[in-house]
């Protein structure tokens, strides 16, 4: 996901919610709160999206908690096996899991910073094999075979894959669809 004003996935993943508390009273900015007319009061906790709550917490008028999506509870199960999660699941609006995660490390002070990212890169790393190998195993078959049974737990993955796995996984499977075409029509296809 690029850091670009104009990238969709820059603003899907700006535009998810995140629950700050304010620390002092804002007034007239009631609506914020669910179409409350009226001040916000100091200690009130407000879901507003990630692009507004930069402003908030860089101002300092408010303080955010880490949301669901990078809990605890969904770190001990990245933790446990990465690739039984489903990251679309998590976040909504295309699955940006990783762009909402790097926009919510900017929040972040040092040490919760490093280990989100932390967790943004294990999770990475141990699902990218899964990513690619699915590809290719998808761009071999031929066009109208059907997949059997025992690929429940493929398909299951597949549509808890994120929008940037999802993106690698077209390129792969691309990718394996030319080589296959490339091999078939070169010379030692031929044999």
């Amino acid at each position: 996901m690029e850091d670009d004003y104009y990238s969709i996935e820059s603003i899907l993943a700006e535009n998810q919610k995140i629950q700050c508390t304010f620390k002092v009273d804002i007034p007239d900015m009631g609506h914020l709160d669910g179409g409350k007319a009226g001040d916000i009061k100091a200690l009130s906790k407000v879901q507003i999206p990630l692009w507004m709550a930069y402003i908030l917490i860089y101002s300092d008028h408010a303080d955010f908690t880490i949301p669901p999506p990078f809990a605890a509870r969904v770190r001990n199960a990245l933790n446990a096996e990465p690739r039984s999660v489903r990251l679309s699941a998590l976040v909504g609006q295309g699955g940006l899991w990783y762009g909402f995660g790097r926009m919510i490390m900017r929040l972040l002070n040092d040490a919760p910073a490093e280990e989100l990212s932390g967790v943004l890169t294990k999770t990475f790393r141990a699902r990218l094999p899964e990513v690619i190998d699915q590809a290719q195993h998808f761009a071999s078959l031929q066009p109208g075979a059907g997949t059997s049974r025992g690929d429940a737990g493929a398909a299951a993955f597949r549509e808890g894959m994120d929008g940037t796995e999802r993106e690698l996984f077209q390129l792969a499977q691309e990718s394996a669809k030319r080589t296959k075409a490339w091999y078939e029509t070169s010379e030692r296809g031929r044999r």
